[in-house]
């Protein structure tokens, strides 16, 4: 009888280990997930291998200096930009040396991020220095200096013997467009002369008179820098029916200006001559004051400059700018 117990005890618990095992191979099993986190590096690329292509964006109310880089034409060239932009304008004091052999005469021109070309102006050098001041509108732009003159596009060929370097700090504003002609960028024309011993380079954007409405006053843009930030004028053009172009400018806030000093109205021709239009005096007691004139030029630029009593005596052609420029106008 205890046997037979045994025997049944030993078949009862075989059937239930049997069932628990069917039971526990039916049941799933919890899924158990890894989560996978993939780190990526960001890198900051030129936009060309070479570095040809150094557009960056300037700050407002900022100085930059920028490093003007050598290529293999000059080797011992260098360069040094200072670069301040205030409001929409944006001046630029650029300094070299090195430039031995040949080449005494460079011409300086900002690249923006579309690829357009500007000429900025010609620079002379005396005993391989050089150093000249000028403006442009711009805010975003690389610079580059060649021995080539009226450059309207860039492409390899172009002979460069200094362009800008990026600054730490800076990243490269990518080109926003491949321009024309198989990526060729068309600039914008520019007329510039320069003024010897200083050699500054005066230069404007042309206003493309020819395509204003003839008997019809145009308001114009200013933008002032340096001395006379703050200060305010309005500019008109008028080509007449009868040939000539009025030019009206009227000056406000010029409390702001520095007193002693003369404003003086130039416009700059397409062959590259200067023609004093007019000027003002600021005595320190008057806060407006106006210029109003004319010039036969088919087309030109203009630019105000800031200048010492006295030494812009005489109005037209054959007067000579030496102060800064502290204006230009644009359409």
């Amino acid at each position: 009888m205890k046997r037979r117990l045994l025997v049944f005890v030993c078949a009862t618990a075989m059937v239930l280990l049997t069932a628990g095992a069917v039971l526990a191979q039916d049941q799933k099993m919890p899924e158990t997930k890894t989560q996978t986190t993939t780190t990526v590096a960001q890198t900051t690329t030129i936009q060309n291998p070479d570095g040809s292509w150094t557009v960056i964006e300037y700050p407002v109310d900022k100085e930059v200096v920028v490093d003007l880089t050598p290529t293999t034409v000059i080797p011992g060239a260098t360069g040094i930009a200072h670069i301040k932009r205030v409001g929409d304008s944006t001046t630029i004091n650029v300094d070299l040396k090195g430039l031995t052999g040949d080449t005494t005469t460079l011409n300086l021109y900002a690249v923006d991020s579309a690829g357009k070309v500007s000429l900025l102006g010609p620079i002379t050098a005396t005993n391989g220095v050089a150093s000249v001041t000028t403006m442009t509108p711009l805010n975003r732009f690389m610079l580059l200096l060649s021995p080539e003159a009226n450059l309207s596009t860039i492409v390899p060929e172009t002979r460069v013997i200094l362009r800008s370097a990026v600054p730490n700090g800076y990243a490269v504003v990518p080109l926003a467009s491949s321009g024309e002609r198989d990526g060729a960028a068309v600039g914008e024309r520019v007329a510039a002369t320069t003024t010897p011993n200083p050699t500054p380079a005066y230069t404007a954007p042309l206003l493309g008179i020819g395509g204003f409405r003839r008997g019809t006053d145009t308001e114009m843009k200013i933008n002032f820098s340096g001395a006379l930030t703050g200060t305010r004028a309005n500019v008109s053009l008028e080509p007449r029916n009868d040939g000539p172009t009025t030019i009206v400018m009227r000056f406000h806030e010029m409390k702001d200006a520095p007193a002693g000093k003369v404003l003086v109205l130039w416009a700059v021709s397409t062959d590259n001559k200067l023609v004093r239009l007019g000027q003002v005096v600021n005595t320190g007691k008057r806060n407006e004051a106006e210029i109003q004139t004319e010039t036969s030029l088919p087309d030109f630029g203009l630019f105000v400059t800031l200048e010492n009593a006295g030494t812009t005596a005489g109005a037209g052609e054959g007067s000579t700018p030496t102060g800064e420029i502290v204006g230009t106008i644009s359409k």
